[in-house]
């Protein structure tokens, strides 16, 4: 018995002196494993190269095939290497018109050997039916998809209320198709556990979503703890459709990345950022590769003594055409093409690759509409394009258009020199879908006061610079503003313009015509709140009353829509064959600027006060009353402090030591 219990004890003891070796010896088995990654985001349905400008130069960027190329090089190296989309990878080209019936987008990530994916903003565009269409189809095609991950989806809260009937369609959809909160995936000996997040700013862009969201951190955190729980697993990465911002309160991923360290990569979409270097918070990373597919993200990892993750090597490799394309892709996109000149493009009369004009004209790019805020050729030529497009409409509303407006959220490329094509006009201008369930949005008429068409004015000027998505390309209406001046007050000077360029001074009771797309329409709200409801407009119908519904101010031609991209390539196509060779060409007067929107840079006494407005006003009389309250408070503080000094005085009297 004593021997046996010796025997225990010595066993014991060894245990425990040999349990430090083996533990420092699995840490250096582990110390060093090594893990690559390909990635991708916000490609927005470019699955073909495009043309497009680039540092001023006419460039053809991107494309599936080619991406599928250096895809098939990287796993030449290691057939581990994992593949990931960030989201919004639909609405951007001619395919997404399809998207509802056929997946095209899904199907070829898939075909590129994509492990796993999420919902982007723009994946809504075609409302909840579209989404749910696109879902069924990519399931019922047969072919390899990703897997699909979103985990703050608030279900829970939507079911307490009730789910309405798109709510439970997508619920439907998203189950069929197996969306889950995460996924494990298993490369080589390394097992990686992937969540997906939809972020604050994505759902303030997607107007006909229909689904709550929690807090991104707080679902990944919640998420992080059950992978931790239940799964044995090396990595935790998150594809994030929140994006980052220079300011950093508003940098949805970094501010992930902050509040779940344990996530050790965020592949960072719908911003559309280049990260030319990683952003690193303790061990997490935060990674971007841009948009439309220009770059594929390549990185390696490997682990640490201590059990996470660090960056071995990171690189943007852009999608030139010095890259072959792989042949059975691009027989795969075209094949898709074809249905979509025979499904969609043949009920507007157009084939992708027919010619609209000519142009010699240096286009502004739609980065530059985006990000500088000034006049640009770009926003002229669409917003001439609109009031053109339904001036010439068999509507029932004969009254002309005087205003047409075009905001740069809408504007996804421009026109490069060369033959402008259907497929072209139809990229720059590529976004969502109307109530008839044809893909692009309509135009919609709605009629504003002139007081309202000037709030428009400093609608642009003083909150486009925090919501750039909302600046604003106009014909019709010229203005002037001063960034340097008070905010609410930096216009200074708004008026019409006749067919002629005459100016025309605005009636502030007078009702004007103003044409816009459909999404411009629905954001209206998003503008309200963003300037806390001191910058609103009302729109309304010919006669003055509210319009309840923005789907009602849709404008009908023929009995139907009118398309955005329609109005555009109609009007490419009706300029002027000034060359006489069959093909119409772009006016050289679009060549400059045409003096819609004046910056006046001063910072000079007189020009930062004159024509102060009923906002300027109004914030004079805050911040006097707010100067006010301070100097009554300073008083108050004063005299109390004086009484109290005078009874410190009279007590020491009263009572001498």
């Amino acid at each position: 018995m004593k021997k046996r219990l010796s025997r225990f004890i010595l066993c014991c003891i060894t245990a425990l002196l040999l349990y430090p070796c083996l533990h420092l010896g699995a840490a250096s088995r582990n110390a060093g494993e090594q893990v690559d990654i390909l990635f991708l985001h916000d490609t927005h349905s470019h699955l073909n190269s495009f043309s497009t400008v680039e540092n001023g130069r006419d460039v053809t960027l991107g494309g599936f095939a080619r991406i599928k190329t250096l895809i098939d090089k990287a796993k030449e190296k290691n057939p581990d290497t994992l593949l990931l989309d960030a989201g919004d990878f639909s609405m951007g080209t001619l395919v997404q018109t399809i998207f509802h019936t056929d997946a095209a987008e899904l199907r070829i990530l898939g075909a590129l050997g994509c492990d796993v994916t999420t919902l982007g903003n723009h994946e809504f565009d075609y409302r909840s039916s579209g989404l749910a269409g696109a879902l069924e189809a990519a399931v019922s095609c047969g072919e390899p998809v990703p897997a699909m991950v979103l985990c703050n989806i608030d279900w829970e809260a939507m079911e307490k209320e009730g789910l309405s009937a798109d709510q439970q369609l997508l619920k439907d959809a998203f189950a069929l198709y197996g969306i889950r909160d995460y996924v494990v995936l298993t490369k080589g000996n390394l097992k990686i556990a992937v969540l997906g997040v939809f972020g604050e700013d994505s759902l303030a862009c997607a107007p006909t979503c229909v689904l709550k969201f929690r807090d991104s951190s707080e679902a990944a955190a919640s998420t992080v703890r059950v992978i931790q729980e239940k799964e044995d697993v090396d990595m935790i990465i998150c594809v994030s459709h929140g994006g980052t911002s220079p300011d950093k309160s508003k940098s949805e991923d970094e501010i992930l990345a902050k509040n779940v360290p344990e996530i050790d990569l965020i592949i960072s979409g719908h911003s559309h950022t280049t990260l030319d270097e990683p952003i690193l918070y303790g061990s997490t990373h935060v990674v971007s590769c841009g948009f439309y597919g220009r770059n594929l993200g390549s990185l390696t990892m490997s682990r640490t003594p201590e059990g996470r993750w660090q960056m071995d090597r990171y690189d943007l490799l852009p999608i030139t055409e010095e890259i072959a394309p792989d042949s059975a892709i691009q027989e795969k996109i075209n094949h898709l093409m074809e249905k979509v000149d025979t499904s969609y493009l043949a009920r507007f009369g157009y084939t992708r690759d027919e010619v609209l004009a000519r142009n010699t004209v240096k286009f502004s790019t739609s980065d530059d509409l985006y990000y500088t805020h000034t006049e640009h050729n770009l926003g002229n030529l669409l917003a001439d394009a609109f009031a053109c497009g339904v001036s010439r409409a068999d509507t029932p509303d004969s009254h002309p258009v005087d205003v047409a407006i075009v905001p740069s959220g809408c504007v996804r490329d421009t026109f490069g020199t060369g033959d402008i094509t259907v497929e072209d006009v139809f990229n720059a201008y590529s976004l969502g879908i109307g109530p008839d369930g044809i893909p692009g949005y309509p135009l919609i008429s709605m009629y504003l006061t002139g007081a309202e068409l000037k709030t428009g004015a400093e609608i642009d000027a003083s909150v486009s610079d925090f919501m750039p998505s909302a600046r604003l390309y106009i014909s019709g209406l010229n203005f002037s503003f001063n960034p340097n001046r008070l905010i609410l007050n930096k216009v200074t000077d708004c008026y019409m313009t006749d067919g002629q360029g005459g100016r025309t001074e605005i009636e502030d009771d007078r009702l004007y015509r103003v044409v816009c797309d459909l999404y411009s329409g629905q954001m209206l709200g998003a503008v309200t709140d963003i300037s806390y409801g001191i910058l609103s407009v009302e729109p309304k119908f010919a006669d003055g009353t509210p319009i309840e519904n923005i789907e009602d101010a849709i404008i009908l031609s023929g009995g139907q829509e009118l398309k955005a991209w329609a109005a555009v390539a109609e009007y490419l196509d009706s300029m002027e064959d000034t060359d006489e060779d069959g093909i119409p060409d772009v006016p050289q007067s679009y060549e400059g600027v045409q003096g819609r929107k004046l910056v006046e840079n001063s910072k000079a006494i007189g020009d930062l006060i004159k024509n102060p407005n009923r906002f300027a006003f109004l914030i004079l009389a805050i911040v006097l009353l707010l100067l006010l309250l301070a100097a009554l408070l300073v008083r108050f503080i004063v005299r109390l402090a004086g009484k109290t000094a005078a009874r410190k005085r009279q007590h020491g009297t009263s009572h001498p030591h």
